[in-house]
């Protein structure tokens, strides 16, 4: 595979469908989750249209046929005085897995992040889901000491 064939750039209105799609397949895909397409689109279109809200990049190739994507959101740490970037979400598509596109994305993400200081890049993923784990294990990522919890409201 040649990789000079591939390129991540930011995402722009008219990338909305196929983040709304990705999207939508991902969250079946790690956790059985049946996305409403609409509420994905209006989630999505809100951080096209707003960065504080979130950050998207896309995979592409040739003639720049979308394949991928990452999404970031930032969290303030009051602490540290800084903010925390998260993966909000990463899609490629099934036939461009396993040929390390994947930190392609990665990559991209860190190195914006680098430049606006961010303190730490960080993401959530499935217990379950044993391919993801291993692909951030690979990728850089370690284990937290943090749990994730919640409560509804």
């Amino acid at each position: 595979m040649d990789k000079k064939a591939y390129f991540v750039r930011r995402a722009i209105l008219a990338d909305l469908e196929k983040l709304v799609s990705f999207t939508v397949v991902e969250a079946k895909e790690a956790e059985g989750i049946d996305l409403s397409p609409k509420n994905v689109r209006r989630s999505v279109l809100a951080a096209l249209e707003n960065d504080a809200l979130g950050k998207y990049w896309v995979l592409a190739r040739e003639k720049d046929e979308i394949i991928g994507n990452v999404s970031v959101v930032r969290e303030w740490s009051n602490w540290k005085g800084g903010y925390y970037w998260w993966i909000q979400s990463l899609f490629i598509q099934p036939e461009f897995r396993g040929l390390g596109l994947m930190q392609m994305l990665i990559d991209t993400v860190k190195e914006e992040a680098r430049n606006e200081e961010a303190l730490e890049l960080r993401l959530c993923v499935h217990s379950a889901n044993k391919r993801a784990l291993k692909a951030y294990r690979k990728s850089g990522f370690s284990e937290s000491d943090y749990r994730i919890m919640r409560m509804s409201v």
